[in-house]
């Protein structure tokens, strides 16, 4: 699998069946089943009638990093884990509001994609309703 190969946009729905994320992603379904059983802390999707998988959106990302991590720098999946793992340790703590944290470093993609949501649904709530 080519490391240069540019993986399709995400399109923005809520959930995604593991058939969307295998294609979303570059890899086949039952690499996606192995990951979550290797990267449980990092990778879980919820599980609907007859087990069936629904990936969101933070999950596509994870998925996405961890190819990444596996399959361009060729990390092992222990090096794998212990990288996801310490980079979440690393997490940038919440700020209340008007107020920023010093030297915390820039936001996973994940948490980037979480804040515009929660500014667009602000905007709708606070927005004149035209009546």
């Amino acid at each position: 699998m080519p490391a240069n190969d540019a993986l399709p946009p995400i399109p923005a729905k809520r959930y995604f069946s593991i058939s969307e994320v295998a294609q979303l992603c570059n890899v086949k379904p039952y690499v996606l089943r192995y990951w979550e059983q290797e990267f449980t802390r990092q990778l879980h999707p919820s599980k609907r009638s007859g087990n069936r998988r629904f990936y969101q959106h933070h999950e596509v990302l994870m998925v996405r990093r961890i190819r990444e991590l596996l399959y361009e720098q060729g990390l092992s999946i222990s090096d794998a884990r212990s990288h996801l793992q310490e980079s979440t340790k690393r997490r940038r703590p919440i700020a209340t509001s008007g107020t920023s944290v010093p030297n915390a470093g820039p936001l996973p993609s994940w948490a980037e994609y979480l804040l515009a949501e929660l500014r667009d649904i602000r905007s709708l709530l606070t927005a004149p309703s035209a009546a």
